[in-house]
C-alpha cells in the first residue's frame, strides 16, 4: 500500500469517532497522531494527555507543551509516580505492562471527564517487531492504535510529518529512561535523575540519538555510528561531566544506539 493510501486509511479511521483523547508525548508518532486528529475532526474536539513522571523529562514535556500551543489543542497534564505502581520498582520483565496499565488508566479517566469517547495512542508498525509487554495493557482498556493499523512504520511516519511540515519529523526517538536499565536492577529516583541528565548533556553537545544505558553503575553510551567519533573526540569532556552525575565508569557501545537493546536479554 502506498503511503497516501495509508494515510487516507488513517484519516478514515479517526473520523467518525467523536470527540477524542490522544495519548501525547510530543515524540515523532505522538505528534503525527494528534496533527491527524486535528485535520480530521477540528481542535475542539481532541485533547492531548500527557502523562508527567521523572522519567519524562523537562524537555519533553516543554516541547510537547508548545506543539499543542501550535496546534491549538487542549492539553491536561498530569503527574505519575511510577515507583508508586506495584512492582515497577523491582523492574521485571513486565514492567512496562505495570506502567502502561496504571499511565492508561489515569488517561481514560482524564479522556471521560473531558467528554471524549475515544482514547488513541501512537505506537506503530515497526513496534511490533520488539518486545512490548505494555501493548496489552492499551489492548485491555480499549485504547486505539491508529498508526499502527492504518500500516505506518516510523520511517513512513517521519515522512508524513515532514510533508505536514512537523517540527518532530527529524526529532530523535525516546522512550522511558526506565528503559535504560537492565531488567531486575531496582529503579530509583536517583538512576532515573542521572540517566536524564547525562541524556540531555550528550544532547545538548549535538548527537542526534543517544541513549546512556545503565550496567552496575556503569554508563553505556549508545549513538549512531557515525557519531561514534564525536564521542571519542570529547572523551575526556564526557567521562568528567558523566562521573560527575554519579556514575562509576563511562564506556561507549560498540553496536552503537539499537531501539531497545535491553531486551536483548530477554
Amino acid at each position: 500500500m502506498k503511503l497516501y493510501e495509508k494515510e487516507q486509511k488513517l484519516t478514515e479511521s479517526i473520523k467518525g469517532n467523536g470527540k477524542v483523547a490522544v495519548a501525547f508525548s510530543g515524540g515523532v508518532d505522538s505528534t503525527l497522531l494528534l496533527k491527524e486528529c486535528v485535520d480530521a475532526l477540528g481542535c475542539d474536539n481532541v485533547v492531548a494527555i500527557t502523562a508527567c513522571s521523572l522519567a519524562f523529562p523537562e524537555r519533553e514535556k516543554s516541547e510537547a507543551q508548545d506543539i499543542c500551543n501550535q496546534f491549538g489543542v487542549k492539553q491536561v497534564m498530569f503527574d505519575i509516580n511510577q515507583l508508586d505502581i506495584p512492582g515497577f520498582a523491582q523492574n521485571p520483565p513486565n514492567r512496562c505492562y505495570l506502567c502502561k496499565k496504571a499511565l492508561f488508566k489515569g488517561i481514560c479517566y482524564i479522556a471521560k471527564a473531558n467528554g471524549c469517547r475515544w482514547i488513541a495512542e501512537g505506537s506503530n508498525l515497526d513496534d511490533l517487531d520488539d518486545y512490548r509487554p505494555g501493548m496489552q495493557a492499551i489492548k485491555e482498556l480499549g485504547v486505539s492504535s491508529p498508526l499502527q493499523e492504518a500500516g505506518l512504520t516510523k520511517a513512513e511516519i517521519r515522512e508524513l510529518s515532514a510533508q505536514h511540515s512537523l517540527p518532530t519529523h527529524s526529532k530523535q526517538s525516546f522512550a522511558c529512561l526506565a528503559t535504560r536499565i537492565e531488567y531486575g536492577d531496582a529503579i530509583t529516583d536517583e538512576k532515573l535523575e542521572k540517566i536524564g541528565n547525562a541524556e540531555q548533556f550528550l544532547l545538548d553537545m549535538g548527537f542526534e540519538q543517544v541513549r546512556v544505558r545503565l550496567h552496575s553503575n556503569c554508563a553505556d553510551i549508545e549513538v549512531a555510528p557515525h557519531q561514534r567519533q564525536m564521542v571519542i573526540d570529547s572523551a575526556e569532556k564526557i567521562t568528567n561531566a558523566l562521573l560527575g552525575y554519579g556514575f562509576s565508569f563511562v564506556t561507549m557501545s560498540l553496536a552503537g544506539y539499537r531501539q531497545g537493546s535491553m531486551n536483548k536479554t530477554i
